[in-house]
């Protein structure tokens, strides 16, 4: 999307970070920048307001569902291991809080040795469902 016209910070450029924007995760000199692309430019403009209503549409809807508290306590639990973990070598520090590290069919959820997690609380099939 572009207006066609002439602009310091190029229309493709805004869009493309536009939820950095949103969501007030770039440096400010960059969110000035965007503002001033935002007044010059109407497409832009409607695709920021757009994309805003959105953002509150789901935080609205959707933003209330509680976390279940032994959810809480195995995310948090798997945040300090791997905390723990960080001046250590393979293996070490794995075991730290076993129970807190089974999935709920029970299978053991720590990293083997020297194996990169994919994230702090799941595994690839978590991210790629069948």
């Amino acid at each position: 999307m572009s207006c066609g016209e002439p602009h310091e910070t190029d229309c493709s450029e805004v869009l493309d970070h536009l939820y950095e924007y949103l969501d007030q995760e770039m440096p400010d000199g960059d969110c000035a920048k965007f503002k001033e692309h935002f007044d010059e430019c109407s497409p832009c403009f409607e695709k920021y307001g757009l994309e805003r209503e959105v953002k509150k549409l789901v935080k609205r809807c959707c933003g209330h569902d509680d976390v279940p508290s032994d959810l809480r306590a195995k995310v948090m639990g798997r945040i300090e291991v791997i905390r723990q973990g960080q001046g250590q070598g393979p293996g070490e520090g794995d075991t730290a809080q076993g129970e807190e590290l089974r999935s709920a069919s029970g299978e053991d959820t720590r990293p083997a040795a020297g194996k990169e997690t994919v994230d702090a609380v799941g595994s690839e099939d978590d991210k790629n469902p069948a």
